[in-house]
């Protein structure tokens, strides 16, 4: 072989520029908030459109945490590669290198248990999602599309009514964060207890299909 001279080829890692302005990564958000959700109908909808059983994978999750954080995070749509914190919570993530296994885990475990209710699955993913917190950023908002789209397949249709779960979320984050809080206790004590989730997202529901009825009825 020749030895290595400055015209050699190399490969050089070309990142996109993270806004430092605060309205421009406002503006960036706010147009990845509306094609995470577009990106949510096209995974229901194919997903429904299949005649096989639905499975999970996880380039469904990354898809969804690239789609909300493009342009934003320099780790869009990638595992992360550090451990990280979360701040107001008393939660301790995994550590990096655990990151992919715990999500191959967690998505055997919607596709076993898919017999199971959908709010079930849907708590189920919207907690784990957290919990793990494979990403840099945009663990919540991966966390709230991923379980929308898992508690729409499982139902078996979209989701009718204008103010979808995680907008009724992001409206009032506490009862949330609560809720995930007792679902982490549960797991410290090695026990797998979802049901403060299940009752914060069927109230959820009931609220959007309630939005319909008023929308419908042009009621208040």
């Amino acid at each position: 072989m020749s030895p290595t001279t400055e015209s050699d080829r190399k490969s050089k890692p070309l990142k996109e520029k993270i806004p430092s302005d605060t309205e421009e990564l406002a503006r960036r958000e706010a147009r990845n908030a509306l094609r995470q959700f577009d990106a949510v109908l096209e995974i229901i909808d194919g997903a429904l459109a299949s005649k096989k059983r639905f499975r999970l994978r996880p380039s469904a999750i990354l898809l969804l945490n690239r789609v909300a954080t493009d342009g934003t995070n320099e780790y869009a749509g990638v595992y992360r590669p550090m451990h990280i914190e979360i701040s107001g919570s008393a939660h301790t993530p995994p550590p990096a290198e655990e990151v992919p296994a715990l999500v191959e885990e967690m998505c055997e475990y919607v596709n076993d248990a898919w017999d199971r209710s959908p709010i079930h699955l849907s708590a189920y993913t919207m907690w784990r999602v957290n919990w793990i917190h494979p990403f840099v950023d945009g663990n919540g908002r991966t966390a709230r599309a991923l379980s929308y789209a898992i508690l729409s397949i499982r139902l078996g249709y979209r989701l009718p009514g204008s103010k979808t779960i995680p907008e009724q979320i992001s409206d009032d984050k506490f009862p949330y964060y609560d809720a995930l809080e007792t679902a982490d206790a549960a797991c410290k004590e090695d026990r797998l207890d979802v049901t403060a989730l299940e009752r914060f997202l069927g109230d959820k529901l009931a609220a959007q299909l309630l939005q319909l009825h008023k929308d419908a009825t042009g009621g208040s």
